[in-house]
């Protein structure tokens, strides 16, 4: 570092380097080390979100740049989560991969680029038999990957993070198809009704569309259900 032409400090001398100097000639030479032995490509932590920052999933900080990056992969924070996470595998009896070294110690699968949400269509249904009101959900996924097909699953409002406080009138149900975003539909927080021929999922290959039908239970069911001879759960 050039201590030279500071405030205080005569020609040819070294001055005082100010905090942020400091903090700045040190992350430029822990990004040097860190380039010696890190392959940003084969770093199972790093990941560029939409922004255009880049995360470290491991320790789950966000850096406005590479260098920021694997400054903060020779800190103590990031070398103390290695260790723990390796000492947790090694107690799960897990093998660490051959090869790997520093931030690559322990390999995870990598995260996806994630290209924005599907498109989709919600239609209201109702059995004309049982008169069950239900939901049809069409989404529209062409760019999905290969050889994956598209998961669903029902949360709760008290497992989600974005309404504040959490409605329990509702619940989500949630369809995951990489590499699009995960979409969560806010829904009426009724039981249902999981029969074969009352819930399904269909996903298309050729349209490369996916279809979810769910059909509610009816008042009496939700209000009997268990209960011995009154409203039975057909098909379970």
């Amino acid at each position: 570092m050039d201590y030279q032409n500071r405030a205080g400090s005569k020609f040819g001398g070294g001055g005082v380097a100010s905090q942020s100097a400091t903090n700045a000639d040190r992350r430029e030479r822990l990004r040097k080390l860190a380039l010696e032995t890190i392959d940003l490509d084969k770093d199972p932590y790093f990941f560029k979100n939409h922004v255009g920052s880049f995360e470290c999933r491991l320790c789950l900080t966000v850096h406005q740049n590479d260098g920021s990056y694997l400054a903060h992969t020779q800190g103590r924070k990031h070398q103390t989560n290695l260790a723990r996470r390796a000492a947790k595998d090694a107690q799960l009896g897990k093998k660490q991969e051959e090869g790997y070294t520093g931030a690559n110690a322990v390999q995870v699968k990598k995260n996806i680029v994630k290209i924005g949400r599907p498109g989709y269509s919600i239609t209201k249904t109702r059995d004309p038999i049982t008169r069950q009101d239900g939901l049809l959900f069409s989404l529209q996924v062409p760019e999905i990957a290969q050889d994956v097909e598209p998961k669903i699953r029902f949360m709760s409002a008290y497992e989600q993070k974005v309404e504040d406080p959490p409605d329990k009138a509702f619940q989500y149900l949630l369809v995951a198809a990489e590499p699009y975003e995960t979409c969560g539909f806010k829904i009426q927080a009724r039981d249902i009704d999981k029969r074969e021929e009352k819930f399904w999922t269909w996903f298309d290959g050729d349209s490369k569309t996916f279809w979810v039908q769910i059909n509610f239970k009816t008042e009496r069911e939700e209000r009997y259900s268990g209960v011995p001879g009154l409203a039975p759960l057909r098909g379970r």
